[in-house]
């Protein structure tokens, strides 16, 4: 399964990190720039329903993991597709070339998250999960270690860095691709 992969003309990037951390900014920027598909695999779960519940507890739904993936697998296989999703245990590491875990100070994260109503348990958790880098940590249990990238997303100047660098990743990835 991995060999599809390779014919490609464009690499698949997974942008993934805590919540508030600048995923759908970056990639909707970031697809803009490179002419690729961005996904928000958020936005995909909601217009589909992919929904296997309710969590009370966090006040969200629980995302269908495996309709996700049956939604998403023909776009994948097309390649030049830009992901966004706060986890990443679930993806097939086929699909990827590259992950990018987009990690937030906690003092701009708390923020962040308070301004879209986070509160109590939820913003806690959140901010918890950016401390011990939970998602990176998933990151490179679910992926080769060697295509996990941390980058830094606190300010418009890392934006910019980041997009710079992920331009330059993805141009040198064609070069040797095509």
């Amino acid at each position: 399964m991995a060999v599809w992969i390779k014919s490609m003309g464009r690499p698949n990037i997974l942008l993934t990190g805590t919540p508030g951390v600048g995923k759908t900014t970056l990639g909707k920027e970031l697809a803009s720039r490179a002419g690729m598909t961005y996904i928000n695999v958020g936005d995909i779960a909601k217009e589909g329903g992919l929904y296997e519940g309710f969590d009370e507890e966090y006040e969200c739904p629980i995302l269908d993991e495996d309709r996700v993936i049956d939604e998403l697998e023909d776009k994948m296989s097309a390649g030049g597709v830009i992901v966004d999703y706060h986890g990443c245990d679930f993806f097939p590491e086929r699909w990827f070339h590259v992950v990018f875990v987009l990690r937030t100070e906690t003092v701009f994260l708390y923020e962040r998250l308070q301004s879209r109503g986070y509160r109590g348990k939820k913003l806690q958790d959140n901010i918890q999960c950016e401390i011990f880098q939970t998602l990176y940590e998933e990151a490179i249990l679910s992926y080769k270690k060697e295509i996990v990238h941390q980058l830094p997303s606190n300010t418009p100047e890392d934006l910019e860095r980041n997009l710079d660098q992920i331009m330059q990743w993805i141009e040198q990835w064609m070069e040797e691709n095509n």
